[in-house]
């Protein structure tokens, strides 16, 4: 942390002639702003389409049985989903932040001293366990301490049913079996509870890492005015925000949220990249994507964010579905969802050449 603030300041002194002869020597001579402006805005119009369907489909799979959250094909596009995921995050995001820290703009101690995109995609692996540890516990701490207030008040009940039955005022066997069904019912209900908690947090956590990415792919795309990277860039991303949001939408599903709760979600998750490219055009006589400070700043954002995308689609997203019982007690679906997982990190994978 001490390196990136000092690197900072230097960067910061760093004189206006340097940085315009960085600049001059890494530009593209495919450069046309009219050319550049219009294809940005068909990206911000493809885009919000590919992002709203992508996130929504899984929403209203309810509508089609076999693509109900406990149907086979639904975990089969849940793991390809989670596949492309996967690839973002070690294909994409990664490169990008190790291009940005590593650029020539930038100077040589510490940024080519040190790996700092893989270090700082660690840590942020590592923090977003403990975010998603420390949640769980603090929501399944506050619902227990619910439901033991609850159960003395439940007590309280039962003794003076239990009262009635030594005074031969109840009937002992309908108390017992009361009793037992009761403790099985409370089981099952404590199962529900927890997993649709860690449901949720997966769910939040994930599109924070996304909306993070997304912004800073929509500045980057926004504020070029190099046509021949925003033409293919349109095509990668839409297909990015379709399998991605497939990814998001399952999560979603699962964490049965209300109606409100959704949309705000599926809001915020298909406007974050065309409002990163609308910003990147109104910043496009400011925001120069290879200036030392962009660079620091747009690198260090890609790498945590490639480090909490990692974790979730690895931890949450694939290994949860894999050690499931329903895979573990399936060997052929099991198989098919492997399949579907490495044709989506694959698939994301070839992306990178266009991206």
């Amino acid at each position: 942390m001490f390196l990136i603030v000092g690197s900072l300041s230097t960067v910061t002194a760093k004189s206006e002639e340097e940085a315009s002869e960085c600049l001059s020597e890494v530009e593209s001579r495919c450069h046309n702003r009219a050319r550049a402006q219009s294809l940005n805005n068909i990206a911000i119009l493809a885009i919000l389409a590919a992002s709203m369907v992508g996130v929504s489909l899984p929403l209203f799979s309810r509508s089609v049985p076999a693509l109900h959250p406990d149907k086979d094909l639904f975990l089969l596009v849940r793991a390809f989903a989670s596949g492309v995921i996967v690839a973002t995050g070690f294909m994409h995001v990664m490169p990008d932040s190790w291009n940005d820290l590593t650029s020539p703009c930038l100077p040589e101690k510490p940024w080519k001293v040190f790996p700092f995109t893989p270090f700082i995609t660690l840590i942020s692996a590592y923090g977003t366990m403990m975010m998603d540890s420390f949640s769980i516990a603090y929501y399944e701490k506050k619902a227990l301490s619910r439901q033991q207030n609850e159960n003395v008040d439940g007590n309280r009940n039962g003794n003076d049913v239990e009262n009635k039955v030594e005074l031969g005022l109840g009937d002992n066997t309908n108390v017992v079996h009361g009793h037992h069904h009761g403790q099985i019912v409370q089981v099952m209900m404590d199962c529900e509870s927890s997993k649709l908690l860690k449901d949720r947090v997966v769910a939040q956590v994930l599109e924070s890492g996304i909306v993070v990415h997304s912004v800073v792919i929509g500045l980057s795309m926004g504020s070029s005015d190099n046509p021949c990277t925003i033409r293919p860039l349109i095509a990668a991303i839409c297909f990015h925000q379709l399998f991605e949001g497939m990814g998001l939408g399952g999560c979603i599903l699962q964490a049965k949220y209300s109606l409100k709760v959704k949309s705000i979600m599926v809001f915020f998750f298909s406007v974050t990249t065309p409002l990163g490219i609308v910003l990147g055009i109104l910043l496009q006589n400011v925001y120069k994507e290879n200036s030392p400070i962009a660079l620091i700043v747009v690198g260090i954002l890609n790498a945590v964010s490639a480090g909490l995308l990692i974790y979730m689609a690895l931890v949450d997203l694939l290994a949860s579905d894999f050690k499931g019982p329903k895979l573990q007690g399936n060997l052929k679906l099991q198989l098919f969802c492997y399949v579907a997982a490495l044709l989506g990190t694959g698939l994301m994978s070839l992306m990178a050449i266009w991206a």
